[in-house]
């Protein structure tokens, strides 16, 4: 085993330390990575760059395209378009990590936009996530890459844990994840949507590698945090780098919760959209933001998020405003209508 995650630490521990962590989690911590120029026509767009566990760098801006992209199975056989002229779009606005996966059916399409592109591979951080596939990993890699048209992916993740009931089963997918990795066909390896348990039932197996990301719902209206013990510090102290999707709930979702007026506020003292303060809170923490959009004209909202800083009143103003409401917008129904882990 390469690297072994410390033991569970008691609630009044990680309590105390969690505050103290938020703020050093702040504005100095998210620089402290290398940070990546590209230039999108006049627009210059610094993505700060997230290091892994294993060494490699994950831009903290990503296009997704699950959400507003992935195919209805009436779909499946249609080949989107437009999907693959938002993607370009995407790129050309000076994103370089895109996150597609075999369940939303579009990899083809983002496999197209990279190679019309003309942007280098080793310029772009592509994710992909294997679902279906999961009882053989490496031949779901291999079907991947054939849609990606690539040699390679930056980040393989299981997609879910739905699909997984004993400790033999995330054991033997988790090895096939190894496998791929060990295979180059991978650089990093991780999961999704797996909760403190998914996570511990893979580490029975004495694996060889330990997961690098956990990809999974958080914004301010799901914190992560079950009986005062926070999910996402936890992770983080295990070397587990966290990414965060359905991020601009407050403003896409809930337009009558607590964070619109003061999202509305710190948008207007920075100059920028509220999308950009909302994204700039998770790079703030060190946290992946993982969005979408159908308009273009958004991409530039996003962009604005590496361009200034959040202060450490507006940071915790968002953490305590978004703890007066909780919302699961991702698979509600597999979890009690309290659990926020």
């Amino acid at each position: 085993m390469s690297a072994a995650f410390s033991s569970p630490l008691p609630s009044k521990v990680i309590n105390s330390f969690t505050p103290a962590l938020r703020r050093l989690q702040g504005i100095a911590s998210t620089f402290s990575s290398p940070t990546q120029h590209v230039m999108a026509g006049n627009l210059a767009v610094k993505t700060p760059l997230l290091r892994l566990r294993d060494g490699n760098n994950v831009p903290m801006l990503a296009f997704g395209t699950g959400t507003a992209w992935f195919k209805e199975p009436e779909d499946h056989d249609k080949f989107d378009k437009d999907l693959v002229l938002m993607a370009k779009d995407a790129l050309e606005a000076g994103f370089r990590h895109l996150d597609c996966a075999e369940m939303y059916d579009n990899e083809a399409e983002v496999g197209k936009a990279i190679k019309e592109s003309g942007i280098p591979r080793e310029e772009l951080f592509v994710t992909t996530k294997v679902a279906d596939g999961i009882k053989d990993v490496p031949k779901a890699i291999d079907e991947s890459l054939e849609k990606l048209q690539l040699d390679y992916v930056d980040l393989y993740l299981v997609h879910e844990p739905w699909n997984l009931h004993t400790p033999e089963d995330y054991q033997n997918v988790w090895r096939g994840m190894e496998e791929v990795k060990a295979s180059g066909k991978a650089k990093s390896i991780g999961v999704s949507n797996f909760v403190r348990k998914d996570l511990e039932m893979i580490l029975k197996g004495s694996p060889k590698e330990l997961s690098a990301v956990n990809q999974l719902e958080y914004h301010p209206y799901i914190q992560r945090e079950n009986d005062g013990v926070p999910y996402i510090p936890w992770m983080q102290e295990q070397g587990i780098q966290v990414e965060a999707f359905k991020g601009l709930t407050p403003l896409a979702r809930c337009p009558e919760g607590p964070l619109v007026g003061p999202l509305e506020r710190m948008a207007k003292a920075h100059n920028v959209s509220g999308a950009a303060v909302m994204l700039r809170w998770f790079l703030q923490q060190n946290i992946v933001a993982i969005t979408t959009t159908r308009k273009k004209e958004r991409l530039q909202e996003y962009a604005e998020a590496p361009t200034f800083e959040l202060t450490k009143d507006e940071m915790d103003e968002i953490f305590t405003e978004g703890k007066k409401l909780f919302k699961r917008f991702y698979f509600p129904q597999r979890y009690d209508p309290d659990d926020r882990s």
